[in-house]
């Protein structure tokens, strides 16, 4: 394909990516409008989150697989028709219940464009030409994972659009990213093996996955970690997926591959995958209350506050792809990457609630940075190096260690955020000699920083700067892991033809070796 053919194509997949990012960002500022609208209980406030991020992360898997059996324009096109119902079905909901069977479905369609879009990429574009082009999708999902909450403030804040509007306004991008697919993208025929989908491994890994996401967004806040309720997610989750395994090593047709961890560069790419999963969302997903609770800015001050961190990225990953694609030299990108993400965490553990916004700001740049030179380019080095027959499932295994990364690091993160809160605010509270528990709000909720009394508003947003830095400060070793596990990770030129063309290549190359074997 020309330059243009595929920047055609990549508007659609772009504009599909957007979308299932978007989803689940936009309802982290609406989410306290939305759960008093419908009158529903802190619980629900949680499962609104969770019902969508569990159904992305548990079913990418699945569409890496479906996309290596079957036609992978289509699977995008369902996906994305799946998100739009979801989308509607939340903006029309009038009671929660609803609100969260929407979201799961939300959930499938985003985890069908997380994993497609990338695969369908790598299929129509030569490694050493991705580069480029993987730069844009990194921009696009920064812009999308940060600007998320920015537009939910600003449509909450709106008298005349409303919370229903954060649901809404993802459907014509997702319409646009249905008819542009239609019209742009063009996959080849190939010719496939006969289709036999794993559904035992299927229900097994999504079961046992969705247990142990379930067990770490709930420890700490619906029951403790040390639990009953912890014993008997985490036991049920553990033996269903090594039943999973079991079953994986002995069909014919896994939705995870066992052989492709053979291979090191996969192996690796997957563990610093999940290490920066927990150290980005896990530390930066807490930025919007520190500048909300710490800093006291509105919904919508605290999302152009994230600003330097979307610039940042996407300056370094657009730039870090055009530079590798044009050398066709990756692995010193991926290291400076992780050497300036671990640096910019470490500068962000010395914030507090006076910390400048122009100090927060260069923090913030230079976290986006090494997250832009880091991420994506991970994904780069594992599709190149996979047979073209498993390039959909290398990639969902990434997306998905990456989610399950930032839900680890999201939940148990946020359980330390809650206690050191807590403590801070008791000792600032006795040392200034007012009763604990008056004004500051239950233990485990966020109080209401405009009807404090000035003693009290001070002593919260000392602790909730303290604790936010605490974090940064935990996420850091996570990041420095990703260093160590990236030096390992050897460099291997970047082939020069599409997917498409590879699997063509190894079906020929299939075809030729049953010839042989007939005639010997």
């Amino acid at each position: 394909m020309t330059n243009r053919q595929i920047l055609q194509a990549m508007s659609g997949l772009m504009a599909g990516m957007f979308v299932a990012i978007l989803a689940g960002t936009v309802v982290a500022n609406a989410l306290p409008t939305i759960i008093a609208d419908l009158e529903a209980s802190q619980s629900s406030y949680t499962w609104v989150v969770t019902a969508e991020l569990l159904a992305m992360t548990a079913t990418v898997p699945l569409w890496g697989k479906l996309s290596d059996l079957f036609d992978k324009k289509l699977l995008l096109q369902l996906s994305l028709g799946m998100f739009v119902v979801g989308s509607l079905l939340a903006g029309f909901s009038h009671d929660v219940e609803l609100l969260i069977l929407s979201r799961v479905v939300q959930g499938i369609g985003a985890g069908g464009l997380t994993a497609l879009a990338q695969v369908v990429m790598a299929a129509i574009i030569p490694p050493r030409r991705l580069g480029k082009y993987a730069g844009i999708f990194g921009a696009v999902f920064a812009i999308g994972t940060v600007a998320g909450p920015l537009v939910g403030g600003v449509l909450v804040d709106t008298s005349w659009l409303g919370w229903r509007w954060c649901f809404f306004i993802g459907v014509p991008f997702a319409l646009l990213a249905i008819a542009l697919l239609q019209r742009t993208l063009r996959l080849p025929a190939v010719a496939r093996r006969e289709a036999k989908i794993d559904f035992l491994g299927a229900f097994l890994i999504v079961a046992g996955v969705c247990a142990l996401l379930i067990w770490v967004t709930l420890a700490g806040n619906e029951f403790d970690w040390a639990s009953w309720q912890t014993a008997a997610l985490t036991g049920a989750g553990v033996l269903l997926l090594v039943a999973a395994v079991f079953v994986e090593a002995r069909t014919a047709e896994p939705v995870i591959p066992l052989g492709i961890f053979r291979n090191r560069t996969v192996t690796l790419t997957t563990v610093a995958s999940l290490l920066v999963g927990v150290a980005m969302f896990g530390g930066t997903v807490f930025l919007s209350q520190y500048f909300q609770v710490s800093l006291g800015k509105s919904p919508t001050v605290a999302g152009l506050m994230s600003l330097p961190m979307i610039l940042g990225l996407l300056v370094s990953s657009t730039v870090a792809g055009q530079v590798i694609s044009k050398t066709g030299v990756w692995k010193r990108y991926l290291v400076a990457g992780a050497v300036i993400m671990t640096v910019g965490l470490g500068l962000l553990s010395t914030i507090d609630a006076d910390t400048s916004f122009t100090l927060l700001s260069a923090y913030m740049a230079v976290l986006g940075i090494g997250v832009g030179m880091l991420m994506q380019n991970l994904v780069l080095a594992a599709q190149n190096d996979v047979p073209a027959s498993e390039l959909g499932a290398a990639t969902s295994v990434l997306s998905f260690f990456r989610s399950m990364g930032g839900t680890i690091g999201t939940s148990v993160l946020g359980a330390i955020l809650a206690n050191r809160v807590a403590s801070e605010m008791a000792k600032g509270l006795d040392a200034a000699g007012i009763p604990a528990g008056g004004d500051g709000g239950g233990e485990n909720s966020v109080p209401d920083m405009s009807t404090l009394p000035e003693p009290v508003r001070q002593i919260v947003e000392h602790a909730y700067g303290v604790a936010t830095a605490d974090l940064f400060l935990i996420a850091t070793p996570c990041a420095l892991l990703a260093l160590l596990t990236v030096v390992f990770i050897k460099e291997k030129p970047l082939k020069t033809t599409s997917g498409m063309e590879r699997l063509a290549e190894e079906a020929a190359t299939a075809r030729e070796t049953d010839k042989s074997v007939v005639g010997s």
